[in-house]
């Protein structure tokens, strides 16, 4: 039996990065690197949620679980941008 896991992600990685990829201009001063670690602490701050297609848990979920999800996201970017601002900061005093 071939078992194929490909389409198994989390469902919270595309909207996380799409998220940083926009917020992105709001933050001039954030190199790629940085960006990409405000993604990794969102994200480790968001529950697991494994699916095979986006389309699949988004047609299960409530109007109110939606408005939980996109609350969720956002408290976890915000959190995010501010904790990799700070600690560049902090690196950068530091040298």
């Amino acid at each position: 039996m071939n078992i194929n896991f490909e389409q198994v992600h989390n469902y919270f990685e595309r909207i996380v990065f799409e998220d940083v990829a926009s917020r992105a201009s709001q933050y001039p001063n954030y190199s790629a690197d940085m960006l990409a670690d405000v993604a990794c602490v969102a994200l480790n701050r968001l529950p697991a949620r494994y699916v095979r297609h986006d389309v699949d848990m988004m047609f299960y979920l409530t109007e109110k679980e939606r408005h939980a999800i996109d609350e969720s996201v956002n408290e976890a970017l915000a959190f995010a941008f501010s904790f990799v601002g700070e600690r560049m900061a902090m690196l950068g005093r530091s040298r």
